[in-house]
């Protein structure tokens, strides 16, 4: 007897102590994965934070410095020392020596410009003002500068005034690698379309770019996404080659996208993506942090814990082995076997008893009135037919999202909504749940009290209770259908498509809604007229681009079958459905568009509420607005072409005018002229004078006809008009011009 009681005391000691050690290594084991999600994400928007400040400081910085090179570029030829440089085709020494020193004064007050070209195609020369490598006067084939020709000669490919990242050399002896934003102006386009003269600000890429090096992590990589669209690294300004996995998440999650993080694999690492959103010159700014360096610190405390909770789990584990000698083993394998035999036959004797109730309420395998109480009671079920009773129809909503979110929890789930609903109703009712394999679960309630029959009061509190419950606890609404009282069973298939029709009326009331099903039955005597004037309504909505009232005229239509029963609902928006399909093919015809799916009308039983039935719809109306808008704006491009056109063709003229290119368009003079100013930045009259003056500078140059014969043949009422007009363009007398140039020529 001492032998047993010292083993049965060995078991008892080894059960405690396996019982403490698991606690303790599971709670440092849950509480270190806590801690270490927590602060993971804390670094992770540590991280983000701070790469955001920098990359948005960066964007700043080179928003100003373009501000900064546009005012530079403006003074300059605003220069009239330096405009000789860009204007005469031979200025003499004096005056290119005077230039050079205002070009030197602007480059030394500018320590973040590395040089300032001056360029003028006529003299085949290139004026640069550098701290470092060539400085001067250089002829084209002299440059080293190489870059900034292909620029000049593809001007049109750049956007005015955004900066152009590029390496280029500068002829110093040491270093002549120079990392640099280029910013081109230009002045007006002559009549054979090439510059007349430029100036190149290159502004250093180290002192933009210097916020972004100050970052927690240096060995983080940081790219520049610019408007051409392609990526480029913010140390060296070379173009990167990413792979196809990295090219896809740059152009998909990061361009034209909003600031934000996201985790992905980079060189096969798994890195922090953090990315600004495109500034006013349309750049991007992207930082790629490896995952490894946010999670450093964090992984050394993890490895260190989970090490302490195995050395204590493994030496308790050992010291219950020498303790229980084994004697708990057979025991508790017998308890096991038990266990398992008992659940196995807990859940067949579950499964049988709801497929039982659902053949009885679907009618599909009706039992005896005989054997009615007696069958049901051997399968546990305490639910009569010949009793008043009442049944109930809960449907889960948003049901078509729990299998993504808790799908290998589903069924437990609705075992639980089942074992709520017998709880709450069970303290008044007999009741029964069943899940019918779908959304819904049916409720059947015994009524044992009759002064209970007709009280729906009590009932609706019920089911609010329910309800409830469920939100609470397993985060999940639902919505109720309940059918009046009956005692006969034979009825029962009939009461149950009744409530389950009811319930279909979600699609009008909502989501967690309480619908009594006689109410609804009542609506069967409801006429229901379909709006065909209101269709008519939409469909000219929707042809004009008016989206906002297609809305309405759609909702209207809808919701204006909520007080008939379903099927009218869903014979309104299947009518409804193929006249919009009819009208969606017609404004595609006629506007030569596509939509990239085939849109195709939704069936209404895919939608829970009307909500959801709307929000597909009106975006579509969107959808369709803004394909309409992008073509729209094509039109105009198109406009604003024809108008240069026509400008081009007829500037010699001198009743020339905006007056004469709104009638051969076709259109309002106040409409052409505001549309030109808004796509171009410049007025009509003002494109017209600029075209007739550089014609005037061509005939002084190339010709000997006098003032006024120049002045008929461009456009100008009169010699005295042309002379006012060229004095205020260009400083001097047309006369003036003319000398200035014939020297030139006759040294040439």
């Amino acid at each position: 007897m001492k032998i047993k009681a010292v083993r049965n005391q060995r078991a008892m000691f080894s059960k405690i102590l396996i019982s403490i050690v698991l606690c303790t290594s599971i709670t440092l084991l849950v509480s270190t994965s806590i801690y270490y999600t927590y602060y993971v994400k804390i670094q992770k928007e540590q991280t983000f934070l701070s790469d955001l400040s920098h990359l948005t400081q960066t964007s700043k910085e080179v928003v100003n410095l373009t501000e900064a090179a546009q005012s530079l570029s403006f003074q300059i030829y605003r220069n009239s020392t330096i405009s000789k440089l860009m204007f005469y085709e031979n200025p003499d020494i004096y005056e290119v020596t005077a230039a050079m020193s205002e070009l030197g004064n602007y480059l030394s007050s500018m320590p973040y410009i590395e040089s300032i070209y001056v360029y003028n195609p006529k003299s085949e020369h290139i004026y640069i003002a550098s701290s470092k490598g060539q400085n001067g006067v250089f002829a084209e084939q002299e440059l080293k500068d190489t870059g900034v020709l292909d620029i000049l000669g593809h001007y049109r490919d750049y956007k005015p005034f955004t900066p152009i990242p590029r390496i280029y050399s500068n002829g110093a002896e040491e270093d002549d690698q120079v990392r640099a934003y280029t910013f081109l102006c230009y002045d007006a386009i002559g009549w054979d379309r090439s510059i007349n003269s430029a100036v190149i600000v290159n502004i250093s890429a180290a002192w933009i770019n210097k916020e972004i090096t100050t970052n927690l992590f240096p060995e983080s990589a940081t790219f520049i996404l610019d408007d051409r669209g392609k990526i480029l690294s913010s140390q060296s300004l070379e173009e990167q080659t990413l792979s196809p996995v990295e090219s896809d998440w740059f152009n998909v999650k990061i361009r034209e996208r909003e600031t934000g993080s996201f985790t992905a694999s980079y060189q096969g690492l798994p890195s922090l993506v953090s990315y600004t959103s495109p500034d006013d010159l349309g750049w991007q700014y992207v930082r790629v942090t490896p995952y490894h360096l946010i999670t450093e610190q964090t992984e050394r405390i993890l490895q260190t814990t989970l090490l302490i909770a195995g050395v204590i789990l493994l030496a308790g584990l050992l010291t219950s082995w020498l303790i229980s000698k084994r004697l708990y083993l057979p025991i508790d394998r017998i308890v096991r076997e038990m266990n398992v035999l008992e659940a196995d036959k807990r859940n067949s004797m579950f499964t049988i008893k709801q497929n039982s109730l659902r053949d009885l309420v679907l009618g599909q395998k009706p039992l005896h009135p005989l054997d009615q109480v007696e069958g049901l009671q051997r399968l546990g079920i305490h639910f009569t037919l010949n009793e008043d009773y009442r049944l109930i129809v809960l449907r889960i909503d948003r049901y078509a999202e729990l299998p993504e979110d808790r799908s290998s929890y589903l069924l437990a789930y609705k075992f639980a909504i089942m074992n709520i609903a017998s709880e709450i109703f069970g303290q008044t009712y007999r009741v029964e749940t069943v899940d019918m394999n779908d959304d819904s679960l049916l409720v059947l309630l015994n009524i044992m009290d009759p002064a209970e029959d007709r009280d729906t009061e009590l009932l609706e509190t019920l089911l609010r209770q329910v309800r409830e419950a469920c939100a609470d606890y397993l985060k999940i609404s639902l919505s109720a259908a309940y059918s009046p009282v009956d005692r006969n069973p034979a009825q029962l298939p009939r009461l149950y498509k009744q409530v389950r029709e009811a319930s279909k009326h979600r699609f009008f009331y909502g989501r967690g809604c309480i619908i009594n099903a006689k109410a609804i039955q009542e609506l069967q005597g409801n006429v229901h007229h379909y709006p065909t004037d209101t269709e008519k309504k939409l469909t000219d909505a929707l042809l004009s681009g008016k989206t906002e009232e297609a809305r309405r005229y759609f909702s209207e239509i809808v919701r204006g079958t909520t007080l008939n029963p379903y099927h009218v609902a869903q014979l309104s928006v299947s009518r409804l459905s193929v006249t919009l399909k009819s009208v969606i093919d017609q404004i595609q015809k006629s506007n030569q568009f596509r939509f990239e799916e085939e849109w195709e009308p939704p069936a209404l039983d895919s939608f829970e509420i009307i909500d959801d039935l709307e929000h597909i719809y009106f975006t579509l109306f969107d959808e369709l607005k803004n394909k309409l808008a992008e073509k729209k704006n094509t039109k105009q491009h198109e406009l604003i072409a024809e108008i240069d056109r026509i400008i081009d063709q007829s500037f010699h003229d001198p009743n020339f005018s905006l007056n004469l290119i709104a009638d051969k368009l076709g259109l309002s003079p106040v409409y052409v002229s505001r549309l030109y100013k808004q796509a171009t930045l410049t007025g009509i009259t003002e494109v017209i004078l600029t075209k007739r003056l550089n014609e005037v500078c061509r005939l002084l140059e190339q010709t000997d006809h006098s003032i006024t014969l120049i002045a008929e043949q461009t456009g100008f009422t009169s010699s005295s008009y042309l002379h006012r007009m060229f004095k205020r363009s260009f400083g001097s007398t047309p006369a003036d011009y003319r000398r200035s140039k014939r020297p030139a020529a006759s040294n040439g």
